[in-house]
């Protein structure tokens, strides 16, 4: 993606089912869980580079002993520094006790943090707010009876987070934070303590408090801690944690937004955001890796048998198609194929874009997340060519030019645009940073022929249209071409996302500021005063207003002004913009059909809130998120 996004977050959990021992007498390590939560993390670092944070819940060890650690960075390379400080700890061991000792998982356990059987991991990127270590999951909930400590870590956004520290207000809680993370936590550790609370009740006249402390770590019931933890949430979630018992869950949301997937054998359960890692962490086939399911939760007792349960209805199924676009890793198999249908389904828009002139056209990718739907559509120019083969020879139909040309002709491809990294936009006056960004992106000079070519040049998504205006166009106008065609795999991006990405503030859109110039190119920009008096009437309403910016034009209409705001006076060739359909989006992406970015239909009550708040915000010139 030309234009950087950030996406919050991906997690990772192991549980081991079976005793420490056995691990290190089949496998030979005493690392069996950590190598394989490093390769999770690494797998989906992705998700998240502004910090990580591992922690481990070691399962049954007496009074005394220490059995919740937890290590969070934000270190440039936050992974790598967690386990390098969880590596030393394992040298420790040698030096305390000898090589005997890294083979005895019981003085492991006692002696040796991050030796126990529940891993939690997860990777941030810090959309919104300050990027300290307090930001960073997991979450960590404390209290001096073991079943009432809580870790938790997520990948989610609540729309209704205000709501959410009303209701702890009004339990009588004092949260020291306002923030969705702070606030789910308390919400699921207030359940946690009324669970605890429920079961010592029940057996307060017939056992001794030592007694009922281990009653309560063996009867918690974790779906019914979720269940009335999570009635209220309004927003996308996969949030995973460990009760200091060593239960453990990750629940999804009713919409199955944000993305989680498990796998579980006799030896363990994993759970992460992505099936690629789980694929190489522990190299099973991706047909053995399942989606846990929307509305419902995978729970691990402390005994280690586990559960998908519903702990609340499902809703129409809206998982993200971002996800599928640009953030999941494209080597899952599915994904991977999606990308290329996306690039495939843009042949027709293409080739009247440059009046079916194969010959004189270019094509290339900008990028890198690009290149996969870069070759689906070279994969359907190719189909394209075959079928017109198939006209001339087999259905007799007449042809101009000379055959041999029609048998051997190929799409044109070149590598035009490459990204120099070593360049840095360090410096603060605008004019300069400008200049700097407009060299950004490099591009292979003497493949084109002057005047004559048009470029097409895919991206999988154009967000705000930044370094397409100030660096891109500029870049591939050097090249001297007589048209650049810019095409987008996604459709036109026009409405804030709430559920987790860096998606928020309607000016930022480059389609919503090409239709506000379309209605003041038509002397109707009224119609902005109308849905603001709307959206502040009804401030509840669940009724998109915003849609009405975009009612009165066509696709191809906003796509055109858009070319004209990305195109400045100094670009000599012809500029057009192409932007997938959401018809074509739902027929290459079928099973993941969240698409309110593009549309403004939100899953939830609470997206459509937000959108007519951020509608607002941009009227009144504020320039913060809307939840």
């Amino acid at each position: 993606m030309s234009d950087a996004i950030k996406h919050e977050c991906g997690i990772a959990m192991i549980r081991l089912r079976k005793h420490p021992q056995y691990y290190i007498d089949k496998y030979g390590t005493n690392a069996f869980a950590a190598k394989r939560m490093y390769v999770l993390m690494q797998k989906q670092i992705n998700r998240g580079q502004d910090g990580a944070g591992v922690a481990n819940v070691k399962i049954d060890t007496k009074p005394g002993t220490r059995y919740i650690s937890r290590y969070r960075s934000i270190e440039s390379a936050a992974v790598n520094f967690i386990f390098d400080k969880i590596n030393a700890k394992y040298k420790k061991a040698k030096k305390i006790g000898g090589k005997k000792v890294l083979q005895d998982a019981e003085w492991l356990k006692k002696n040796i943090s991050f030796t126990g059987e529940v891993w939690l991991g997860h990777l941030r990127y810090g959309t919104h707010g300050e990027n300290s270590i307090e930001t960073c999951h997991p979450f960590l909930k404390q209290n001096n009876w073991r079943s009432r400590n809580l870790v938790m870590a997520g990948n989610f956004n609540m729309t209704n987070n205000e709501e959410l520290f009303g209701k702890l207000v009004q339990l009588g809680q004092h949260p020291k934070e306002k923030t969705d993370t702070v606030t789910v936590m308390e919400k699921v550790g207030h359940f946690l303590d009324e669970e605890n609370q429920r079961i010592f009740e029940k057996y307060k006249h017939q056992y001794s408090n030592e007694q009922i402390t281990q009653l309560i770590e063996e009867e918690l019931d974790v779906i019914r801690i979720l269940k009335r933890s999570c009635r209220d949430f309004d927003g996308g979630y996969a949030m995973a944690g460990i009760i200091g018992n060593g239960s453990s869950f990750v629940v999804r949301d009713p919409s199955g937004i944000r993305p989680a997937f498990y796998y579980a054998d006799d030896e363990i359960v994993v759970v992460a955001s992505e099936k690629p890692a789980i694929k190489s962490a522990f190299n099973i086939d991706f047909k053995e890796i399942k989606e846990i399911k929307p509305g419902h939760a995978i729970v691990i007792n402390k005994d280690g048998s586990f559960t998908e349960s519903e702990i609340l209805p499902a809703r129409e199924k809206k998982s993200c198609s971002f996800e599928r676009i640009y953030f999941s890793r494209g080597t899952d198999p599915d994904i991977y194929q999606e990308r290329k249908n996306l690039g495939k389904a843009l042949i027709p828009q293409i080739l009247k874009a440059i009046d079916f002139d194969l010959k004189n056209t270019v094509f290339s990718y900008i990028p890198n997340t690009a290149e996969t739907a870069f070759l689906g559509m070279i994969e359907g120019l190719e189909d394209y060519l075959s079928a017109k083969r198939r006209e001339v020879f087999l259905e007799g139909k007449p042809h101009v030019g000379d055959l041999d040309d029609l048998l051997n002709f190929r799409p044109r491809v070149e590598k035009l645009v490459s990204k120099d990294v070593k360049l840095r936009t360090f410096i603060t006056n605008d004019t300069d940073r400008d200049a700097i960004v407009a060299n950004v992106y490099d591009t292979t000079y003497e493949v084109i022929k002057s005047g004559i070519d048009t470029l097409v040049v895919i991206d999988d998504s154009i967000v705000r249209g930044t370094t397409l205006e100030k660096s891109i166009l500029t870049t591939l106008d050097q090249l001297n071409p007589k048209r650049i065609i810019i095409v987008s795999s996604a459709p036109q991006i026009r409405f804030p996302d709430c559920y987790g990405i860096d998606m928020s503030r309607m000016r930022e859109f480059i389609a919503f500021r090409a239709a506000i110039e379309l209605l003041r190119d038509r002397k109707t920009e009224n119609v902005l005063d109308r849905i603001y008096d709307s959206c502040i009437e009804d401030p509840v309403s669940t009724e998109n207003f915003v849609k009405e910016v975009y009612s009165s034009f066509s696709d191809d209409e906003i796509s055109d002004k858009i070319a004209e705001i990305v195109t400045t006076p100094e670009i000599k060739a012809e500029v057009k913009i192409i932007f997938q359909t959401v018809e074509n989006l739902h027929k290459c992406i079928p099973k993941h059909l969240g698409d309110w970015y593009f549309t403004g239909d939100y899953p939830t009550t609470g997206g459509t809130r937000v959108v007519n708040r951020a509608f607002v915000n941009y009227m009144e010139g504020k320039s913060v998120r809307a939840y």
